[in-house]
């Protein structure tokens, strides 16, 4: 479980490498404070992956078929950037939201633009998936906890302030990115025992 509150930012070293079960995705975590153990859970990009090694500030993933499908991991490049927030434990501050690290869907950014309601992006997603979202409800972009700020048919905006742009990959977003979106996990139980019910 993670908050969405991003850590750190670490590059690729290297490209991925496929392995016999997917891809081998080495993470330069450039200086990060923390210091992963085997079997750890990293949220990259959003994406909940376990540590199989770390040396000289490489962490070592395996990332899985599915995983590669579902995400941006598969089309990452060497030096590309990328979120790094470590599990939370019970005594955690929850700043963000709950996080889960199980990446929904890939959204695709379709404008990013700075006006008079400050810097504002929207992407576009899924109809199927539109239930999921609310005003001002939560949702994770690569990883990073955010507010709907506005809401449309197949497509949400949310506004990001300064630290965020400069603290996150965030700021790199540009229209055609492709991002990963995870739902807020509440909304997605409801809607689970909504759809039991009505089936029953």
């Amino acid at each position: 479980m993670f908050t969405g509150l991003v850590q750190h930012v670490g590059s690729l070293a290297g490209t991925p490498q496929p392995t016999k079960s997917g891809m081998r995705l080495r993470v330069d975590a450039l200086g990060w404070s923390h210091q992963p153990k085997f079997g750890d859970s990293i949220a990259v990009d959003g994406c909940c992956l376990t540590v199989v090694g770390s040396s000289n500030g490489v962490i070592d993933f395996d990332v899985v078929p599915q995983t590669l499908d579902v995400t941006s991991l598969g089309g990452l490049g060497d030096r590309d950037r990328v979120n790094l927030e470590h599990a939370v434990t019970p005594t955690t501050l929850l700043g963000g939201h709950l996080v889960q690290g199980h990446v929904d869907v890939l959204g695709e950014v379709l404008s990013v633009c700075e006006g008079v309601e400050g810097y504002r992006c929207r992407i576009a997603m899924p109809v199927s998936h539109a239930s999921l979202l609310s005003p001002r409800g939560s949702i994770t972009i690569a990883g990073v906890s955010l507010t709907i700020a506005e809401l449309g048919d197949a497509w949400f905006e949310v506004a990001l302030i300064p630290t965020t742009l400069s603290e996150t990959t965030l700021g790199d977003l540009r229209a055609g990115c492709k991002a990963n979106l995870e739902f807020d996990v509440i909304a997605k139980m409801v809607a689970a025992q909504l759809a039991t019910s009505q089936v029953t």
